[in-house]
Order: structure tokens, then sequence, then C-alpha cells
């Protein structure tokens, strides 16, 4: 009998032991899970904060580029971004550049404006197989310097001093950027009849550089650059004669436009120019020269956007 009360006794002490550490055991765990859950939410909560705290262009750029209407292709020599827009999911994509002559031109930059105003509302008149990207201001700095922006402006934003116009029509290093491509480079370069800088060597330029790394990785079909101002559409040439299909565009916009067509620029000698380089590297590209320094011609420019648009249907 005693030894029966001693077992009992024994399994009654075990039991309790054996229950009090069960209930440790399930108490830390609970406590640790506990514990792993508030660090998660934490964690959740110091990355929601961040995001809140990025800018919308932060968030722009961290989608997939397929997804981007707006994207940064580069930055200018005072550090502002040289942003491309987008229109369209094809697979062949026309590319569109105002600007590069910045302040000076500043309406080749508004009738890029207009074109993106106008593809955003009809982006369906884009055909199935085409991208169509714009640059409108390829020279950032030069842009700011005349009209103190570089987003969409009005002509009132102009500066009126010529002083001011002509010197923005160079990047803040004091370089026209149209004689700072691969095509018959010179560092002193000619415009009209003034010696300006070519700079210190090809693409010595961050906005050349952007457009250049753009250019050789998206492989544009053709590229259309809006200058002012002599009112016609050029072909270019880099000692290679004018490609087939170049000749072909030009003809198509001054057609659509109006303007007169020119086989090449022949007022005066230009070197490092960036449609005669991008025809030296065989992309079909024309200069499109608005007729004066303040008129966007939009309905011209719309027609030939829209006759290209027409003629690289698939």
């Amino acid at each position: 009998m005693k030894k029966k009360i001693i077992i009992a006794v024994l399994v009654v002490i075990i039991l309790g032991v054996g229950g009090y550490f069960l209930f440790q055991f399930l108490s830390d765990k609970n406590n640790a899970s506990e514990k792993e859950n508030l660090k998660t939410e934490e964690i959740l909560s110091q990355e929601n904060e961040q995001n809140e705290e990025l800018t919308e262009e932060e968030k722009e750029n961290q989608e997939p580029e397929k997804n981007k209407e707006k994207s940064i292709i580069g930055k200018s020599v005072e550090g502002r971004d040289i942003f491309a827009y987008h229109y369209g999911s094809g697979d062949t994509e026309i590319l569109f550049i105002g600007g590069i002559h910045g302040g000076y031109s500043w309406n080749t930059s508004l009738v890029a404006y207009e074109a993106i105003d106008y593809f955003k509302v009809n982006s369906n008149i884009i055909p199935a197989n085409l991208k169509i990207t714009i640059i409108p201001v390829l020279n950032p700095d030069g842009l700011y310097k005349v009209v103190g922006t570089t987003e969409k402006f009005s002509s009132v934003n102009v500066a009126s001093s010529q002083v001011v116009q002509v010197s923005g029509r160079f990047n803040a290093n004091e370089v026209d950027l149209n004689r700072n491509f691969d095509c018959d480079w010179q560092s002193s370069a000619k415009w009209q009849d003034k010696i300006v800088s070519g700079g210190d060597s090809v693409f010595s330029e961050p906005e050349s550089l952007a457009v250049k790394n753009y250019i050789e990785t998206q492989k544009p079909k053709a590229v259309i650059v809006w200058y002012s101002a002599a009112g016609g559409v050029f072909s270019s040439s880099c000692h290679n004669g004018v490609l087939p299909e170049t000749e072909i565009i030009t003809q198509k916009f001054a057609d659509a436009s109006g303007y007169p067509a020119y086989k090449s620029f022949d007022f005066y000698a230009t070197t490092g120019d960036m449609v005669n380089w991008l025809a030296k590297i065989n992309i079909p590209a024309i200069s499109v020269l608005l007729s004066n320094h303040t008129d966007i011609e939009w309905e011209k420019n719309k027609a030939g956007i829209e006759a290209l648009l027409e003629y690289y249907t698939e």
C-alpha cells in the first residue's frame, strides 16, 4: 500500500514538473512569436514610412520600365533631369527631340511639349506596332537660364533680353551641344559667323552623352529633331550619303507639314551635328527647323507627325 502511495506521489510530482516545463515552453514560444510579429510589423511600418517619404518622381522611377510614361535618361551639367516621355507599346520606336539649344530655341521645347499633350489625349492614334518617345528638353540648363523652368512654360516666361536668350543656346559648360556629336567633330566649331565650343571631345557633355546612350540602347527606328529657325525639313548624312529611308521620311514630313524639303543643311558649315551623327550610325534622322524663334507651328508639325505614324504602321 505504501509503495502505491509513493508511486502515486511520484507520478503527481513528475506530471507537475513536466506540466510546468511544458507551460514554460509554450509560453516562451508564444512570447517569441509575438516578438517576431512585432518586429515584422515594425519593419513594415518603417518601409511604409520610407515609401511615403519618396517623391512622386522616385516612385515613378521604381516602376517597371515597360509601364513608365516618363523616365530620366540622364542629367545636365548642373544636375537637372533630362526626361523622356513614352507613348504606345510597340517594338518600333520613333524618337522626337526638342530643346538641344535650350533657351535660344525655346519654341522647339514648346512644340515637343505640345506633342506630349497631344499623345496623352490621343494615345489611341498610335499604331499597335509603334512606341513614341519625346525628349522635350535636351539642354535643361540652357532653357532654365532663359525661362526659369524646364517644365512646360508660356512665352511670357521667356526673358526679353536677346543677350540672355543667346546665352541659353549653350549648356552650363558653355558648349554648343549640337557641335558635340561624332560627325566631323571639332573643339572649335562654328555657329553662323561665330566661333563656339564643341567641347573637349566628342560626347564630353553629359547631355549629349545621355542621348547617345539612350539611342544606342533603345535603337529607335527614326529620330526627328526640332531646331529653329529656317523653316524646312533637312535630311542627315555624314559622308555616307543620305539613307534611303531618311529621304522618304524627309519628304513625308515635308509634304504633310508644308515645310520645304532639303537634302542637306548648307547655310554654313557645321561640325559635331547630332542628326549627322545618327546618319553615321545608320539611323534615319531629320532636322525640322521651325520658321522663327517664337512660334511652334503646331498644326504643321502635327500633320508631319501623323504622316510618319501612317508611314511606320505595319
